[in-house]
């Protein structure tokens, strides 16, 4: 990674590419085995899986970009007392860059199992490598140099999703405009595309897809992996949002093994967050992508198995020595002996006919920096009145020309927090309408070209020339895939717990022995990302003291509670 590439490097140059001591090469040797590279021997290659984190001993080693529609653009050289790898290698997935020996090479190769054994033993050096990890995965975002390639007309529904789902997964790729892009309409003329067909996404294995679904894209770069059908894990979790991954990295690091499904991405709706700013610990405020990212990366490090994007659809009785089993996509199953219902909410549409129409290209749920971009100078609307609406709005105003806030309440101070309604007044290209709901939507061809809307105490409406719209409406409970799975929900489709489905389960125990449920999914939740990450470290212990019980009724358990 050359400066020029990411300017994180600038700042944590040392941080990105420490230079080990050789006391804590001798520290590190135990969890690696001695291998070597003769020159120009290729030692790691993009969209394979790297044999681990390798530790240089001698020689040198030249690290390049994933290629695919250029010559290999050198990123850094590395020598003696440096490692290869990013956080690709701490979970095995593909490798995102090319590794050559341009001398003969000695080192050692630490495999990923043993990369999570060295920063758990190891707790100051692995702090160090897990902070290298990080930074270098930074620096492959910020570049847009590895990864994935979509090529398709910007602004596109197809090439919105795509990009949305990579970037929400924490993906390094880039896209090209397949009008204007010279690499890209090279690559559409040498496999013959045609431009209906596009988007196109070049994996970093050489791997062509046609307007893949996020399952398939998933797939062709190693983000979702076969699920282990012979194996019986201790907990499965269905839902990576804040309650989900906190009982994530709770239950590894206290020796259960987990296994993470989620159906969209990881984070949840604080992944969506533009700037969090009342969460304990971030004086400063934290994006909700990055606080959810931490925790993902967090709960890899403990040897968390993440099944994302997989959709969980039967939860039914086992009797193959798991208490459950859980039929996800693709005809897959996964056995464990206890669940966790962390599947969240869903986003809530406005009741208009033609609302579909303009999802994907003019109507949003998501406030990130790629919508901004769609919609950057222009005058855009928003609707809704909670915390995520506030975010996204003081957000958006950075970018946009003007923001209208739509809110049906009369007030805002009703439902948003006090700092975030003075936040919203200090911005002069933020006007706020109360009382004030959508009429209707005008546009033809899945381009959105006026919105009206109506003052709900006058009838009086008004329309303007306004081509985005973000929809900040609430959620409803996640809960369809459990209509046939016995587990009892109330009238508004939230997951019932505690006593009020049977005598002696505990507070987040459902209507079926071993089962639990946390988060926004649950009846009687507080809808908050802290309160959610607390009920996912509070699950854990309920877990433990399930896992005895049925252990001591003869069922085997692999649990061992080690902090």
């Amino acid at each position: 990674m050359a400066p020029s590439v990411s300017p994180i490097i600038v700042a944590r140059r040392d941080q990105m590419f420490p230079i080990l001591a050789e006391a804590d090469i001798e520290r590190m040797r135990r969890f690696g085995e001695a291998s070597f590279y003769a020159a120009g021997e290729q030692i790691v290659t993009a969209g394979d899986v790297s044999p681990g984190l390798i530790v240089i001993l001698s020689g040198k080693v030249d690290i390049t970009q994933a290629g695919g529609l250029s010559p290999r653009e050198a990123i850094i050289s590395y020598g003696p007392g440096n490692f290869i790898g990013e956080l690709a290698q701490l979970s095995s997935r593909p490798s995102l860059i090319n590794a050559a020996a341009a001398e003969p090479v000695e080192a050692f190769v630490i495999p990923s199992q043993r990369l999570r054994d060295l920063m758990v033993q190891e707790a100051n050096l692995g702090e160090r490598i897990m902070r290298a990890l990080i930074l270098r995965r930074v620096g492959l975002l910020e570049s847009g140099i590895s990864g994935p390639i979509i090529i398709g007309p910007p602004g596109n529904g197809d090439v919105l999703r795509l990009q949305g789902f990579l970037t929400r997964s924490g993906l390094p790729h880039r896209a090209l405009d397949s009008d204007t892009d010279p690499c890209a309409k090279t690559l559409i003329e040498r496999f013959h595309v045609d431009p209906h067909h596009l988007p196109i996404v070049l994996c970093p294995n050489g791997k062509l897809l046609h307007n893949p679904g996020e399952n398939e894209l998933a797939r062709c770069v190693g983000l979702l992996r076969p699920v282990d059908a012979g194996k019986i894990y201790d907990v499965a979790i269905v839902g990576a949002g804040p309650a989900g991954l906190a009982a994530a990295v709770y239950a590894a690091s206290e020796g259960l093994s987990t296994i993470v499904l989620d159906c969209r991405a990881f984070g949840g709706q604080a992944g969506a967050s533009a700037r969090i700013e009342n969460y304990l610990g971030f004086p400063t405020g934290i994006t909700g992508m990055a606080l959810m990212a931490r925790a993902y990366n967090q709960a890899q490090k403990f040897g968390v198995e993440m099944v994302i994007p997989d959709e969980a659809k039967l939860l039914s009785a086992a009797d193959d020595g798991a208490r459950y089993r859980l039929d996800v996509g693709d005809g897959e199953t996964v056995r464990t002996r206890t669940v966790v219902i962390a599947s969240g909410a869903r986003y809530r549409r406005l009741d208009i006919a033609n609302l579909a129409q303009f999802e994907g290209t003019s109507v949003h749920y998501w406030a990130s920096p790629i919508e901004a971009r769609l919609c950057r100078d222009q005058e855009v609307a928003l609707v809704g009145a909670g915390n995520s609406a506030g975010q996204a709005a003081v957000f958006l105003a950075s970018q946009v020309r003007k923001v209208t806030l739509l809110a049906r309440r009369g007030s805002l101070n009703e439902t948003m927090s006090r700092y975030l309604v003075e936040r919203i007044e200090a911005q002069p290209n933020i006007e706020v309408l109360t009382g004030t709901e959508i009429a209707a939507l005008e546009g033809h061809e899945g381009n959105l070209e006026q919105v009206r809307w109506r003052n709900r105490a006058t009838g009086a409406e008004t329309t303007r020339p306004i081509r985005h719209l973000f929809l900040f409406i609430g959620a409803d409970p996640n809960t369809d895939w459990l209509a046939k799975c016995n587990v009892a929900l109330d009238a508004k489709g939230f997951v019932r717990t505690g006593a009020e489905v049977a005598q002696g389960h505990g507070q987040m125990e459902t209507s079926r022995s071993g089962v639990f449920a946390i988060g926004d999914v649950r009846c009687g939740s507080i809808k908050r990302v802290a309160a959610a990450v607390g009920e996912g470290a509070q699950v854990v212990a309920a877990l433990h003291a399930y896992l005895a019980r049925d252990s001591g009724n003869g069922a085997e358990s692999n649990s061992r509670k080690t902090g």
